[in-house]
């Protein structure tokens, strides 16, 4: 199996023993959990808004697209759910605080970004076989990180879903960082209780 699709195909469970050591050594502490919390709800807003245009084939487990979404955040960048992946990922870290936070910062940073490119390529190379020229021409206008801060208005003209369906397929996201949340702030009651 091609490197490139293992990530894809495992891109969910990647990121768990990383997030395991960030809460094991958790140790929230203000301003950082604070800058956390702001990181992570900035991160999820971008992805909220980006599974509005593209729905629920984002969390697929085959590479590929019915349609090429160019709309919305997809009008800026190529790929806004994975920054808002790291920027939530990000978050986690510093919302967590601890002794290594520092240390889980610079992995999250280097882990997610080789993760991504590996994905990001395979993702550009079967979009350009399904869309061909259409790809070709997004893919030269439309930066593949650093957002653009106009739009490209040449792309499709896609309506995004409502937030009450884009709530749904955001659903699983949604319970992650909450979960995380209570973990990370239930520790410190946890560790200091005795029977």
């Amino acid at each position: 199996m091609d490197l490139r699709s293992f990530f894809f195909k495992n891109r969910s469970y990647t990121p768990i023993p990383i997030i395991l050591g960030i809460l094991y050594y958790s140790e929230p502490n203000y301003p950082f959990w604070l800058c956390g919390f702001f990181l992570i709800l900035f991160g999820e807003l971008i992805r909220f808004w980006a599974v509005r245009y593209a729905g629920g084939r984002t969390r697929t487990k085959n590479v590929g697209a019915n349609l090429l979404c160019t709309s919305g955040p997809y009008s800026r960048t190529r790929n806004p759910l994975y920054i808002g992946n790291l920027i939530i990922y990000t978050g986690v870290v510093l919302f967590s605080g601890g002794v290594h936070m520092i240390q889980f910062l610079i992995l999250v940073i280097v882990y997610f970004t080789f993760q991504y490119s590996m994905i990001i390529s395979l993702e550009e190379q079967r979009l350009l076989k399904l869309f061909g020229q259409s790809y070709a021409n997004y893919k030269n206008h439309v930066p593949r990180i650093i957002p653009l801060l106009k739009p490209w208005t040449k792309g499709s003209k896609i309506t995004p879903a409502s937030i009450s369906k884009t709530l749904t397929t955001e659903k699983r996201t949604l319970q992650n960082i909450i979960i995380l949340f209570c973990i990370i702030i239930a520790k410190p009651y946890i560790s200091n209780f005795t029977f």
